[in-house]
């Protein structure tokens, strides 16, 4: 396997446990995938107003243990999940994800030899 499909793997790798971090509340995939220096910014549904929604590393840490410990939370087993890396360079990559709430632009940074998850940019569909 060549660098470049190594690091794709990589990036899908990290956006994986993103996901499934939050679907299932893994908080040792949320930890495993984000920086802590997360900075997640969001627009709720527009027939709630379109509220912004804030989320810091230690918040999406929370989110999850909320997830794992209230079922209700979770996401069903077939929830939607696509990822779409939308460019990938040698440190740093976009990734698109299509998940049961909305739409998330990851911005990662390589860190080593781990991708990890800087920046998220949502909005949920109507």
């Amino acid at each position: 396997m060549d660098s470049y499909s190594q690091d794709r793997s990589k990036i899908e790798r990290a956006a994986l446990d993103y996901i499934e971090g939050f679907y299932e509340g893994d908080t040792t995939k949320i930890k495993r995938s984000i920086h802590p220096d997360l900075s997640k910014l969001g627009y709720g549904r527009k027939s709630k107003g379109s509220k912004e929604h804030i989320m810091t590393y230690d918040r999406a840490i929370g989110f999850a243990r909320d997830v794992a410990s209230d079922p209700r939370w979770a996401a069903s087993k077939d929830a939607v999940k696509t990822i779409e890396i939308l460019d990938a360079q040698d440190k740093i990559a976009c990734v698109k994800l299509t998940l049961y709430w909305g739409i998330d632009y990851l911005l990662m940074a390589k860190y080593d030899d781990k991708w990890m998850i800087n920046k998220v940019l949502w909005q949920s569909l109507d």
